[in-house]
């Protein structure tokens, strides 16, 4: 399953101290970073004391005591929930009509309670447990940093030659016709490897929550997200650094808000949103929204964050973008949450009992590519968080003295490591599947990056990680491929799918495995490759057969009963030119004994 995502250590430190943020969920770290040890008698946070009603803001100034919500209705009800807004001592500072998301300022401590009631109102929550900054309503430009030059020359870096990045190169850089966008603290448009791939049409800043098209408004209040935007596309340039994807465009979103570099949940929304309605392909989130670690639905305010940047991201699906985002760096097992000591993170943490209901954002949402990070080679990073049906692929992200090295504002490069910095790696391979195959869908490439990952096997010394080889805690489907996302290596030619999902075969019963194809059009090749690798103990038990979405059924091979050798790697060569291409095609397999059992491993179609 593909969906979730981060989390921030307890403590981080980068490899470049200056480079060191605050915020992001996957910030840049060369240290291991601990979940803090729950305390005797956990607490729940409650926000800071602050006034019980004050004079009302307007759109011009702004009031001490200020707080920002999310007021969530149908996209019909939207104009009764502004009104309400208003009628309840607040003000409507962005609107998201259609997904019904309403950001509103208020600095009368009744509001929520009060709007609760209010008809066509099924949500309200506050954002965070702090005042919104007065610089909401009149926000600073970043600066624009002078440009060093550089006398760097590209090299080959050791995270693009472990995800093969650097033999996908030969076959293709990546399609400009394909935008990423980058949610992050900003981006540096005016750096050498990466002005020639920047759209500065389509960046933005969506700080405090409404987006913030003035020119320079994407430029980092940071260094994190120029970091992230050069590992997924730096220019292929002869100098500095290349991305995994150096051919395709890139443009910033900067939902970090200065100062604290904080991602709050109505920058995620109007990122999102943003997102869907500028074509972004793919988007990159090496980030939690802020303040809570964990969002947990039994509190009306984080009930309705979860819903609110959860419509924005499946808006953003809809309109045709994948989100890939980094797994955090707290070494913390999301699939078996128990403590929660880094939130709220804005004002005073504490430590408080939590549970798998509640949710690390965007990364554990529907539809959203989570990433785990890898050291050089085929660890996990030792800070790396990690989750049995939650991780989704991994990636290099660096560990110790071994960081990614890329892009820093001002023509310079730095390293770092974190998730944060194997989330782009994916990002840019996801980036090269959607050029090379510009009909499929959000779920085709994130069908693709599982099924292309290479299989990683869980360290026989850490009993933390659970699964298979195929499919685990640590990796999830594995470590990314760009060499096979632009159809290079194996498979060598033809549209290439598979499924590598384990299908277990039982006594006397008959199983199928799908793969859904999409975007070859027409019928189905006279020659199409079926590639079946099955694990049997006694391969005499087994009938093979290919099934067509048009139900026409193909034999591809019935073992002779006394054919006692083990499993079946095989690839059979199928005449299905009467068949369509696209569908849900099926292999299935009939057990006729009793005493032997296995699995499908994996199958593959090659048209």
């Amino acid at each position: 399953m593909i969906s979730r995502r981060a989390g921030r250590p307890a403590a981080a430190l980068a490899l470049l101290a200056a480079a060191a943020l605050a915020a992001p969920a996957a910030l840049a770290t060369a240290a291991t970073a601990a979940v803090a040890a729950p305390a005797d008698t956990p607490v729940v946070a409650a926000p800071p004391a602050r006034p019980a009603a004050a004079a009302p803001q307007t759109a011009a100034g702004w009031a001490a005591g200020t707080r920002a919500y999310l007021v969530i209705s149908a996209p019909a009800d939207v104009a009764a929930a502004k009104s309400a807004v208003t009628a309840n001592g607040g003000t409507v500072f962005a609107s998201y009509d259609a997904i019904g998301v309403v950001v509103a300022h208020s600095a009368s401590a009744a509001f929520a309670a009060a709007l609760r009631t209010a008809p066509g109102v099924q949500q309200v929550g506050a954002t965070r447990t702090s005042d919104v900054p007065a610089d909401a309503y009149s926000p600073a430009l970043p600066a624009n940093p002078a440009q060093s030059a550089t006398t760097l020359t590209e090299t080959t870096r050791w995270d693009m030659t472990q995800i093969k990045a650097d033999q996908a190169w030969a076959v293709s850089t990546g399609s400009p016709t394909v935008k990423v966008g980058v949610l992050d603290t900003g981006v540096d448009d005016q750096h050498q490897d990466l002005a020639p791939n920047f759209d500065a049409a389509d960046s933005v800043s969506c700080a405090y929550g409404r987006p913030d098209t003035r020119a320079g408004a994407w430029r980092d209040v940071d260094t994190h997200g120029t970091h992230v935007a050069g590992t997924i596309a730096a220019a292929r340039n002869g100098k500095g650094v290349v991305g995994v994807a150096p051919g395709v465009k890139i443009a910033s979103v900067r939902i970090a808000e200065p100062s604290t570099t904080l991602f709050f949940a109505e920058n995620t929304v109007c990122g999102f949103v943003w997102a869907g309605d500028h074509g972004f392909r793919v988007t990159n989130n090496s980030y939690y929204t802020d303040p809570w670690q964990f969002n947990c639905p039994d509190n009306a305010d984080q009930a309705a964050i979860i819903e609110g940047v959860r419509r924005a991201q499946e808006y953003a699906e809809g309109k045709g973008s994948l989100q890939v985002a980094a797994a955090g760096n707290a070494n913390y097992d999301l699939a078996n949450k128990t403590t929660d000591s880094d939130s709220p993170n804005d004002s005073t943490k504490v430590t408080r009992t939590i549970t798998n209901a509640c949710l690390d954002i965007p990364t554990e949402l529907p539809g959203v590519v989570t990433v785990s990070a890898m050291a050089s080679g085929t660890g996990k990073a030792s800070y790396s968080n990690f989750g049995r049906a939650v991780i989704d692929v991994a990636a290099p992200g660096g560990d110790g003295a071994t960081g990614v090295y890329s892009t820093l504002p001002g023509g310079k490069y730095g390293s770092k490591s974190g998730t944060s910095m194997a989330s782009p790696h994916v990002a840019g391979v996801a980036a090269l599947i959607a050029g090379a195959n510009p009909a499929l869908t959000p779920a085709d490439i994130r069908a693709r990056l599982a099924a292309q990952a290479n299989d990683v096997a869980c360290p026989a010394s850490d009993g933390r990680c659970t699964g298979t080889t195929a499919v685990n805690s640590f990796f999830g489907e594995g470590q990314v491929d760009a060499l096979k996302a632009v159809g290079g290596g194996t498979p060598p030619a033809g549209r290439y799918f598979e499924n590598t999902a384990d299908v277990a075969i039982t006594d006397n019963a008959t199983v199928d495995s799908p793969i859904a194809v999409t975007g070859v059009g027409g019928n189905a090749p006279a020659a199409l490759k079926v590639g079946v690798d099955i694990k049997h103990t006694y391969r005499g038990d087994l009938v093979l057969s290919l099934v067509a979405p048009n139900g026409t059924v193909f034999p591809l091979e019935d073992f002779v009963d006394s054919d006692s050798a083990d499993n079946v790697a095989k690839t059979y060569t199928v005449n299905a030119s009467a068949s369509p291409a696209d569908g849900t095609w099926r292999l299935r397999v009939r057990d006729g004994a009793s005493g032997d059992t296995g699995r499908i491993d994996a199958w593959n179609l090659t048209f």
